[in-house]
């Protein structure tokens, strides 16, 4: 989705908004763009989520307040803020649900899926308190045990990995394939909660400007240096065991993880944090920074907490927008932005809609892609050569497809039978991890795909959300939320993912669900396959990329997402990046536009 933050007036009335703020008056608006992002969703601190117009614009617009969240559903968020800070927002939706990635849509009828986010933990704490999310009608589900790992096994009763917050329970399931693995746990957690509390230092605050340190005014370095703080700070944290967390952040997932233990289903499981949602192997370098990134979240004051919010993810977006309206934003939906519009000066002035209306304003806020708002939805002559060549060259590669499926029951594991009446048991909460009885097989399922062909036992993260929110389906049966890979955007010999390919992928994932719970092939009443193109129509994902760009390491922080414009500021005065594609990444988090928000207002406040 796409949207744009701006001080506005509007020069049509076709939006249908109260007068006041559309009839061409000299009020102050802030416009957002949308573009959905982060399946995990993700987000710019009042961005309103947008799918692509025909030219892959999004249709989103609001204000700019003083904090934003960089994901889609959160365009909201931002509107909010500004308009706490006293700028007019206008937020423009282009679907005609809100949320972006972050929707729950009935694609089944009684089936309510959380269509492409469908869990919450990296929203950042005080978002939760500043725009009282709960007194709005959040509520999220806390899932404990998270983590269930069945393994296929010629035996009798198959064994599984199931991983929660109780250590010593967590400890004899790990015990089941190593004492010694069992005992080197707790250790683990400690030393990456280490890491965890440095990197989250980071994620408050755009990086450090390091030309404006050397040039510019007093201020402009006084400012440069206060943003040092959270590097230092980070630094400090880490202490004398910085050069084994810099190891972690640099090499494979497999190597780290084969210094702390030797059972592979553990491994494995460990793993899939660090390659979800990336094109990435764990035997990729720099693959440990992606595990970090799915385990610095925290939810009701448990830190790596996963859960499931109530009504599925659009409820979010429902709890922000109601936040956002509740301080005078205004938020319109079926609305496409088409252009951001500049003045002789290239200055911005506003943005344009599909339908001919032109919105002005002072400040745009982008949480699209920056391949979207830069070589879509920008004037190309008005950006740097070199500029626009490193966005042209951002790594948007994904091997997601997300298949969501109303099944009749749930799904009876063979190492882990259903109770007799039915009702969900414990592992029925989790993310139920298939095929990663090895490290191994993940990266054969990566193998496939860098060669453009769909992994044939793809890595399968299984969510069963009704089983702690029973109203998403009707009684006795359940919405299974499939998060797959490796699927290649671009397939072997240039071939379409048209349906055949789509349903040939989905009839293999089936396959192997069957594999460790049959019946449930049986059980389907429908579903919804979302590849990489289905990813990127719809929600706007670059090349289906949940992350808006892959999140390796020069891809982050300095570089996020170009060199010298990884403050939100673009090349373009007044035109700011707020989304998964800005510092610092994907994911349902709000830091990049909660960020951007405030380097916003702060220069809206020198206008």
């Amino acid at each position: 989705m796409a949207g744009c933050l701006v001080p506005w007036d509007c020069h049509d009335t076709r939006l249908g908004s109260p007068p006041s703020l559309l009839s061409g008056h000299n009020g102050l608006v802030a416009v957002l763009v949308a573009v959905p992002m982060g399946l995990e969703v993700p987000t710019a601190l009042w961005q309103a989520g947008v799918a692509p117009c025909a030219r892959g614009c999004l249709g989103r617009q609001g204000c700019i307040p003083p904090e934003v969240i960089s994901s889609v559903m959160l365009c909201f968020l931002q509107a909010a803020y500004l308009q706490r800070a006293g700028l007019r927002t206008a937020v423009l939706e282009k679907r005609h649900v809100l949320g972006g990635a972050a929707v729950t849509e009935e694609i089944v009828p009684g089936f309510k899926f959380s269509r492409a986010s469908y869990l919450l933990s990296l929203l950042r704490p005080q978002i939760y308190t500043e725009l009282e999310l709960q007194r709005h009608g959040l509520r999220v589900f806390l899932r404990d045990p998270y983590s269930f790992t069945p393994l296929l096994e010629d035996r009798s009763c198959p064994r599984s990995l199931l991983l929660g917050h109780d250590m010593a329970q967590t400890q004899q399931q790990i015990a089941q394939f190593s004492q010694k693995d069992a005992q080197a746990y707790p250790e683990y957690e400690v030393f990456m909660g280490v890491l965890v509390s440095a990197l989250d230092q980071l994620l408050d605050a755009p990086p450090v400007d390091t030309a404006a340190l050397g040039q510019g005014s007093l201020l402009q370095r006084l400012r440069a240096l206060r943003a040092l703080r959270p590097l230092l700070r980070a630094g400090l944290t880490l202490g004398r065991q910085l050069p084994r967390y810099y190891e972690v952040l640099t090499a494979p997932i497999s190597k780290i993880l084969d210094q702390w233990f030797e059972s592979e289903p553990l491994k494995a499981t460990l793993a899939t944090d660090a390659v979800i949602g990336a094109m990435a192997s764990p035997h990729t370098p720099g693959s440990g920074y992606v595990l970090l990134h799915h385990v610095m979240g925290e939810l009701k004051g448990r830190k790596g907490a996963w859960g499931y919010v109530a009504g599925g993810m659009g409820a979010l977006s429902q709890a922000i927008a109601r936040a956002a309206t509740a301080q005078g934003a205004h938020i319109f939906t079926e609305k496409v932005v088409c252009q951001v519009l500049l003045g002789r000066n290239g200055q911005v002035q506003g943005v344009a809609l599909q339908d001919g209306t032109e919105v002005r304003s002072k400040l745009v806020l982008s949480n699209a892609s920056p391949q979207i708002t830069f070589l879509e939805l920008t004037p190309q002559e008005q950006l740097p050569k070199d500029f626009v060549q490193r966005i042209r060259q951002v790594d948007t590669r994904s091997p997601v497809t997300k298949i969501n499926v109303a099944v009749d029951r749930l799904p009876s594991f063979l190492a882990a039978p259903n109770a007799c009446d039915g009702q969900p048991l414990p592992h029925h909460q989790c993310s139920i991890h298939l095929n990663c009885e090895s490290t191994h097989l993940l990266h054969q399922a990566f193998t496939e795909a860098t060669h453009g062909h769909p992994s044939s036992r793809p890595m399968i993260e299984l969510c069963i959300p009704s089983a702690l929110d029973p109203g998403l389906a009707p009684r006795g049966c359940h919405v299974v939320s499939l998060f797959t890979q490796y699927t290649p955007s671009v397939l072997a010999g240039g071939q379409p993912w048209d349906e055949q390919a789509r349903n040939a992928y989905a009839d293999t994932v089936f396959d192997c669900i069957e594999a460790y719970a049959p019946g449930f092939k049986a059980s389907v009443i429908g579903r919804d396959v979302l590849t990489p193109p289905d990813l990127e129509r719809i929600f706007g994902l670059p090349s289906g990329n949940i992350f808006h760009g892959g999140m390796s390491l020069d891809q982050l922080y300095f570089a996020r997402p170009a060199p010298s414009y990884s403050g939100y500021r673009s090349p373009v005065p007044g035109l700011y990046l707020c989304g998964s594609g800005a510092h610092p990444g994907g994911g349902v988090m709000g830091a990049a536009g909660r960020n951007a928000a405030q380097v916003a207002l702060e220069d809206f406040r020198d206008l």
